[in-house]
């Protein structure tokens, strides 16, 4: 980390360290956003959680360069409960990019984490994360976010591999003006499930949620996106906009969607849209009759569809996220 931004204050260390050297920061805002009761696999974290990341910005400090964390599963039939808590003080600013990736074994392993986010008053954070699990990984992580008066969170998200995965980040707009966006999207192939969305509670006035989230199915891979929009009553002059779109590449796979919208106000504007269809033959025969083959003619439709999501990331990022998509059509993953 850059030796200015040590001397601003800016903490950035395991959570181990953390627990030591930070002990009060820790356990005003450890599983407090997150609380144990939530649902088992919380409970289950809570108990056994090691490893993670901090991350504390001080009141009014920019941080102008990504910080990055990676985590790897190495041993079959084991468990990852690492613990990411990350505070923004008010007025700061971060963007934080995490991923997470796993061998193949024949044995089953579960990735249980948990992601805390505080975004107090005029703070910004943006949370990106890459996951490239293997396909014998169930992916049951949780993250949340508390998000202060006229402050923002935005979510980009790529969700590669594991078994199954259910994951589904929440936006908790507890203050007036508060904003928050979610990009993301997910690749299923053959013996996949991935079952991935958003969610986010309006809790103030003024409060805004914009959502795009997209998937791409192969292989007979399941993909489905399943949402939650609560809009609270005092909520008023809120607006929300979700948009969903899921691409099948055969007559084999399966994508759903399951949108809810618990809008308890009138005074609110919401719109929702969702697309699910197949490749265009058109299309591939256009971009072969260009001289593309039929293999890299779907890889050109599929990474423009992808475009929105990978345009978010820093570069080596977006190009990793190409990457992948590339090895998911040549099936080369797991």
């Amino acid at each position: 980390m850059k030796e200015e931004l040590i001397k601003q204050g800016v903490v950035y260390t395991d959570m181990e360290t953390a627990l030591r050297e930070y002990e009060d920061l820790v356990k005003d805002h450890f599983m407090k956003c997150v609380p144990v009761n939530d649902h088992k696999f919380v409970a289950l974290h809570g108990a056994v959680w090691s490893g993670g990341s901090f991350v504390y910005v001080p009141k009014g400090v920019k941080v102008d360069i990504p910080l990055q964390s990676y985590f790897r599963l190495n041993s079959p039939e084991s468990g990852q409960f690492e613990h990411t808590l990350i505070i923004v003080e008010e007025g700061a600013s971060l963007h934080f990019i995490e991923g997470c990736s796993a061998p193949k074994y024949n044995k089953v392993n579960l990735h249980a984490g948990c992601v805390e986010l505080y975004v107090k008053d005029n703070a910004y954070l943006r949370y990106s994360t890459i996951e490239n699990w293997s396909k014998n990984m169930l992916n049951l992580n949780t993250k949340k976010a508390i998000v202060g008066k006229n402050a923002q969170v935005d979510w980009v998200s790529g969700s590669f591999g594991s078994k199954i995965s259910m994951l589904y980040p929440m936006s908790i707009l507890n203050g007036e003006g508060a904003k928050t966006e979610f990009t993301g999207i997910s690749f299923a192939g053959s013996g996949q499930n991935l079952d991935n969305g958003f969610k986010a509670v309006h809790n103030a006035p003024n409060t805004s949620s914009l959502v795009n989230a997209k998937s791409i199915s192969k292989n007979g891979g399941k993909c489905t996106y399943r949402s939650l929009i609560r809009i609270n009553e005092n909520a008023k002059n809120s607006k929300c906009s979700v948009s969903c779109e899921s691409l099948m590449l055969d007559d084999i796979s399966i994508s759903d969607t399951i949108p809810t919208a618990d809008v308890r106000t009138d005074e609110v504007e919401f719109s929702h849209e969702a697309k699910i269809g197949k490749i265009s033959d058109k299309a591939i025969f256009y971009l072969m009759s260009r001289g593309l083959s039929e293999e890299d003619a779907k890889a050109m439709i599929v990474r423009g569809f992808a475009y929105p999501i990978s345009k978010e990331l820093p570069m080596e990022y977006a190009v990793e996220m190409n990457n992948l998509i590339n090895l998911e059509l040549e099936g080369a993953i797991g």
